[in-house]
């Protein structure tokens, strides 16, 4: 483990309050509320909707973001997807991107009928497979003024095609095929198959993206299983749903977005890398892209010396102003 891998950090200088409240669909969402602790409550603040990475749970780098940006003054609520950790959803690990960006919506939708917020100065942070997740949210909710993400992954071209181009269209059918033939076992009431996530073991042979997926939900650092859940199926999606991200482009239409800023946070060894360099290419102005030196992807998960909160609370002050 990393000496500044800090995933459970926890801070004395906030207040920690697990809420629940409904999407748009009805389904319950359940979030960890950050308030600071010399919150003035008679002012209306800025606060922020922070997601998990895809498969995660909003304990795994979610809180210690929203822990970390609520010591610098934001209300900040850390919210578990649909499907994932305590928010509902059946069956659970299922993959529905529509409402995943609905979360950070429904988020909003909590954070802005609060007294204390603003509900002008509201934004997002979306780690990993929630940065894509935000920016779909964002290009349909004009209420999210400010959108940053860290080691985003865009989780429609990483399925479609995965790193780098590298996955062949006749393997994508060989997919899409085993999935539509589970849909037949389930529907029949058979058992879910599930598919990619984080290995279990590693070994000689592990690929270094696996060991650093591993390292991370796999040991003290990052692990944590909910109660809706299990060790055997933390991260992974269901195989039948999984093929619904080959239908999801979350970086087209992306200039809905502006004149709204955003910030896209990237290591310089990151394998995601593209993914934010892509956005990035992508967006119009205003945006910028920030590429933390010698940061791998899960090094922005929890490293406290390598993610760069002061860059996030420096960009949130400036376009959620007072």
């Amino acid at each position: 483990m990393p000496q500044d891998a800090n995933n459970f950090y926890q801070s004395d200088k906030v207040t920690q309050q697990r809420v629940t409240f409904q999407n748009q669909y009805r389904m319950q969402v359940v979030g960890n509320l950050f308030i600071p602790n010399d919150l003035d409550k008679t002012q209306a603040q800025a606060a922020l909707v922070v997601g998990h990475p895809m498969g995660a749970v909003k304990e795994q780098s979610a809180n210690l973001y929203a822990t970390k940006m609520a010591e610098q003054g934001f209300v900040t609520l850390a919210v578990d997807l649909s499907f994932w950790g305590e928010s509902e959803g059946e069956p659970r690990n299922a993959v529905s991107p529509d409402l995943y960006a609905e979360t950070f919506s429904a988020g909003v939708d909590f954070l802005g009928t609060r007294p204390f917020v603003d509900r002008q100065r509201i934004g997002g942070i979306g780690i990993c497979g929630s940065g894509s997740f935000l920016i779909s949210a964002a290009k349909i909710d004009p209420r999210l003024k400010a959108v940053a993400t860290v080691s985003m992954y865009n989780m429609g071209d990483a399925n479609r095609h995965a790193l780098h181009k590298s996955l062949s269209l006749e393997t994508r059918k060989q997919v899409i095929a085993e999935a539509a033939e589970q849909r037949y076992v389930e529907f029949s009431g058979g058992e879910p198959l599930y598919t990619s996530g984080s290995p279990h073991k590693i070994d000689e042979n592990s690929h270094p993206i696996e060991r650093e997926f591993f390292d991370f939900y796999r040991t003290a650092r990052g692990e944590f299983t909910p109660k809706s859940s299990s060790p055997a199926l933390t991260t992974h999606p269901t195989l039948s749903s999984n093929v619904k991200f080959m239908n999801f482009y979350p970086f087209n239409d992306m200039d809905a977005i502006s004149p709204r800023p955003l910030l896209f946070i990237t290591g310089s060894e990151a394998h995601s890398k593209e993914f934010s360099e892509d956005a990035y290419q992508r967006a119009i102005e205003p945006k910028e892209l920030f590429v933390v030196p010698g940061a791998g992807h899960v090094d922005l998960y929890d490293r406290v010396s390598l993610i760069p909160f002061d860059k996030l609370t420096g960009f949130f002050r400036q376009h959620l102003p007072e």
